[in-house]
């Protein structure tokens, strides 16, 4: 007869199931806007606000600033009291913050970045951290050159306690390196792009084939790590795909979305998952075989500051700030969970009128699994919540606030939901687009049927209803 294991020594074996699993921080966009003022004049507290107005800021930022220091040193804090010894920290770029060029310059870029690195590093002084450069972290913004530049040496120099001589060699060229992972019980690698070069807003780029030849490199990295028989998690700031907030926006040009796409699905098998920003969203992006398999999940994770976005055509586009943790199992890199914390901005602001503290509480705001009732981080469990979006409109409502960190609860209706859902699904241009126009089709289509039917019991007298 087979003996069952007592519930006690299934209970003991639970706490060493969490223990095997490892944990690290993904923050992205931190954007610190030095001149930050809640007191000014008029309501203009920020350069990165331009005219707009702001009678709600308070000390730990505005909705339409950027980030003020304080509130980068409450993330800071925040995330040494939540996790101290992370296994390592995911940064993906973005610390300047959106003002004009002519408010900036080579210096005050390369004076930004060191202040936040400073600022990582004396979190978490023993800690390997993997940085992005963000296409806001270059003078002029966006222009970022497949070749040596003098903000590739600097970031370099500066984050040299984080990089191996290979990594500082490669970084010097183009902005991307790989390192295995620190922990010499995990057979993982990372592989950190500089997908600036791909963006299509980058003039010094759209002319190339294989901007700093990062596409090349990539193909070869991740073969190797084939043949080492590894697994890798593939960073960067800039996304493939669409904003799910803005209809037909994409990020890349269309050679080189095509190109990344291709090479995903030629090296899926290898590739764990994939790290993103850029967006300030709360988001995800699936990526499928030919045949229409899910094969591998981007994670694109929510942004430090709260700026709400000038992008034409964007409702309710700012946050709440937001900062991620990531469970793995360390031995096949797999996502197990994700928790996300945030600052809840316009509180933090009203509480700071009636008392005075170090720094606001960051709450949890959800845990991936539990929120949308799924195993774990795996492909597999995001195609799963996908469809739980795509067809359950508490979940879609739920995947809509999350998106925000909280910042807009309104009701996420039809076009808002095949915006999300399409730019989810659907990362390829042709694909997206077909997404679009047949989700919208199906949509108009059950709207003409339900106005016939008003029509019709509108014409029946109640009389002939009964």
């Amino acid at each position: 007869m087979e003996r069952l294991m007592p519930p006690v020594a299934l209970l003991l074996l639970c706490p060493l199931a969490a223990a095997l699993s490892g944990r690290f921080w993904h923050i992205t966009d931190l954007h610190w806007e030095p001149d930050y003022d809640a007191a000014a004049a008029a309501g203009q507290v920020c350069p990165s606000g331009g005219s707009r107005v702001d009678p709600a800021a308070g000390p730990w930022g505005s909705y339409v600033c950027d980030a003020p220091w304080r509130l980068l040193a409450s993330a800071a804090s925040a995330m040494r009291n939540r996790l101290p010894r992370p296994d390592f920290v995911l940064w993906t770029g973005d610390d300047t913050p959106h003002v004009p060029n002519e408010k900036l310059g080579e210096e005050k870029v390369l004076h930004i970045i060191e202040n936040l690195t400073s600022l990582i590093k004396k979190t978490f002084p023993d800690t390997k951290v993997y940085a992005a450069m963000g296409n806001h972290d270059f003078h002029p913004k966006n222009q970022f050159p497949g070749k040596e530049h003098k903000i590739y040496n600097r970031t370099a120099e500066l984050w040299r306690p984080w990089l191996n001589d290979a990594s500082v060699a490669l970084f010097r060229a183009g902005a991307f390196y790989s390192e295995k992972l620190p922990s010499p019980a995990t057979k993982g690698r990372m592989v950190v792009l500089n997908t600036n070069l791909y963006y299509d807003k980058n003039d010094e780029t759209a002319d190339e084939e294989d901007p700093g030849g990062q596409f090349q490199w990539l193909e070869e990295t991740l073969t190797n790590a084939s043949r080492a028989d590894e697994m890798v998690y593939i960073v960067g700031h800039v996304p493939p795909g669409f904003f799910e907030k803005k209809r037909g926006k994409p990020w890349f040009r269309s050679s080189f979305n095509e190109r990344y796409l291709k090479i995903v699905e030629k090296h899926h098998r290898v590739i764990a998952a994939q790290f993103f920003g850029h967006h300030h969203t709360d988001t995800f992006r699936m990526f499928y075989s030919d045949t229409g398999s899910p094969i591998n999940v981007m994670f694109l994770a929510p942004g430090v500051t709260p700026w709400k976005t000038t992008l034409p055509g964007v409702n309710n586009g700012a946050n709440n700030p937001g900062i991620r943790v990531i469970s793995y199992d360390p031995d096949t890199l797999q996502v197990l969970d994700m928790v996300t914390y945030y600052l809840n901005l316009t509180r933090a602001n009203m509480m700071a009128l009636t008392r005075e503290e170090e720094f606001p509480t960051w709450e949890e705001e959800y845990r991936l699994t539990e929120a949308f009732q799924v195993p774990d981080g795996s492909v597999g469990s995001m195609q799963m919540v996908l469809e739980k979006i795509s067809k359950d409109p508490h979940y879609l409502q739920k995947y809509h606030e999350f998106n925000s960190v909280r910042y807009d609860l309104t009701p996420c209706e039809e076009a808002c939901c095949i915006d999300h859902v399409c730019a989810i699904r659907e990362v390829d241009f042709t694909k997206y687009n077909e997404c679009v126009k047949t989700s919208s089709s199906a949509s108009a289509i059950v709207s003409v049927w339900l106005l016939l039917f008003s029509l019709l019991l509108g014409l029946l007298s109640p009389q002939q209803l009964l």
